[in-house]
């Protein structure tokens, strides 16, 4: 089985903590044990794990996209979002989480997040 999952975004880059999200889907699904996949099915979005402690990490990781993949440097595609297309490929469109007895096995600071770069929008993440 499937859940698909959906994450309204308000700025052209940001990284929005979906670990509740994708706990309440697996806890729907039945999952108790085994390995997930989480999955953006957009070519202008991501998914990473990363600290959730501290804000200024995610902030920290969007600058540091910013300064490797500027907005504006001459990208030939003709919708003007190549560095969203960049950035999405950097960052992946997956990721693979253990559970074990129905609880997602992060680590103390660890957290999904769904990354946006060429937002707001309405996005979805798959859960399988």
């Amino acid at each position: 089985m499937m859940k698909k999952i959906n994450v309204s975004t308000s700025r052209k880059c940001e990284f929005v903590d979906i670990t509740s999200l994708v706990q309440s889907a697996i806890t729907e699904l039945g999952t108790t044990d085994g390995i997930i996949t989480v999955f953006v099915p957009h070519t202008t979005a991501g998914i990473t794990i990363n600290e959730n402690a501290d804000p200024d990490v995610t902030r920290d990781m969007e600058k540091a996209l910013d300064r490797c993949v500027p907005w504006e440097a001459g990208y030939a595609h003709y919708e003007g979002n190549s560095a969203a297309h960049v950035k999405a490929s950097m960052m992946g469109n997956s990721a693979q989480i253990i559970v074990e007895d129905g609880r997602l096995q992060l680590g103390t600071w660890q957290a999904i997040y769904f990354c946006e770069f060429d937002g707001p929008r309405q996005r979805k993440i798959w859960i399988k």
